[in-house]
């Protein structure tokens, strides 16, 4: 069996992140952002790109990338989901990677990994893996139609769009029209796609592709919700050391002792599960049955512990410049994103053909 501890190496990964995010994504600059037309922090992206390298992770060293596995991927996503950073790391560097590495389009691989194009798959964010998905129609070698949910798409160089061809086509962003709506979650703004009369470059077929897309993009997602969790757990913990009530420190009443032992034990149980989904991902053993396991049992943890963090820091945690609302909206959105608990839980009684009665 795989060892799913962190590796050195990981680790090492891990405090390279950690620090770079304490010096370019703070909360209130987070919470700053989500006031403004610009939510996304292009400076943060370019330090994430530029310094680390970690929009080509995924990508193979031969195509300039850095060979890296899932595991690794996964190390980065939960301290992304740790700082709620706003930047298109899962939709273009995990997401709308694999799906360009399913259709084996080698050049355009290589823009994401140097991170000068960032590129985001018109699927609705919250279709699950072997769901079926909207297209745009294919007429005379264009592409009409209109898709809703895209995350990261205001932010993209470059869409990867289904068409009713079956094909997957590769549509400049600057020629279709990216209209925003109305999103949960600040950090990661949705927007309509609309394509009206646009060329785009056939990929190769869509089904598989997306497939394999959002498979991954829900495994990996379940690590960066157990960086919000893990958060959460932390940070409230910390407050209620500090916080003191009757003239001793509130985290010593044995109610809230309690509360935070049941929290903490199911944070440890996602970092399981989420670890266990990476790895699949990284041997290709099993990796559907992980992948359903994963996202069954991490929308629940994730959301408790944003909702605990903002009961127990009391009327400060009701605050907006209290960084805890953006971790509950980002532990809300994710929760239907690339399919719903309940969703896999289905997805993963057929696996192992275990149906309701």
């Amino acid at each position: 069996m795989t060892d799913l501890l962190y590796t050195e190496e990981e680790e090492a990964l891990r405090a390279a992140v950690r620090d770079l995010l304490g010096d370019h994504c703070d909360a209130a600059g987070v919470i700053a952002r989500t006031e403004s037309d610009a939510p996304h922090d292009l400076r943060l992206w370019k330090a994430l790109t530029d310094k680390m390298g970690l929009a080509g992770l995924l990508v193979p060293e031969g195509l300039g990338g850095q060979g890296a596995t899932h595991r690794e991927a996964a190390v980065v996503l939960e301290e992304l989901g740790r700082a709620v950073a706003p930047v298109p790391y899962l939709t273009s560097a995990v997401v709308a990677t694999e799906a360009l590495l399913a259709c084996g389009s080698d050049d355009l691989l290589a823009g994401l990994s140097q991170g000068t194009t960032v590129a985001a798959l018109a699927v609705g964010l919250h279709t699950a893996p072997g769901a079926a998905f909207p297209s745009v129609r294919l007429e005379d070698g264009r592409l009409h139609g209109e898709l809703t949910g895209i995350a990261d798409a205001a932010f993209a160089d470059l869409l990867l769009v289904p068409a009713d061809d079956g094909g997957l086509y590769a549509v400049e962003a600057a020629a279709a029209t990216v209209t925003p709506q109305v999103s949960f979650d600040l950090t990661r703004p949705l927007a309509t796609v609309t394509l009206a009369g646009v060329s785009g470059r056939r990929l190769g077929d869509a089904a598989p592709a997306v497939r394999r897309a959002l498979r991954t993009g829900a495994g990996l997602l379940a690590s960066e919700q157990l960086g919000v969790a893990e958060w959460a757990l932390t940070e409230t913990v910390r407050y209620l050391k500090d916080r003191k009530q009757f003239n001793r420190p509130v985290g010593g009443f044995q109610a809230l002792k309690h509360r935070l032992a049941q929290l903490w034990l199911e944070v440890v149980n996602l970092r399981a599960a989420a670890r266990g989904a990476a790895d699949a991902l990284t041997t290709g053993e099993d990796a559907d049955v992980a992948v359903a396991v994963a996202q069954a049992y991490a929308a629940s943890v994730a959301v408790h512990a944003a909702e605990e963090a903002v009961q127990l820091h009391g009327g400060l945690g009701m605050t907006w410049e209290h960084p805890a609302h953006l971790y509950l909206k980002r532990a809300k959105a994710d929760s239907i994103a690339y399919g719903t608990a309940g969703a896999h839980r289905d997805t993963l009684a057929g696996l192992v053909d275990l149906p309701a009665p």
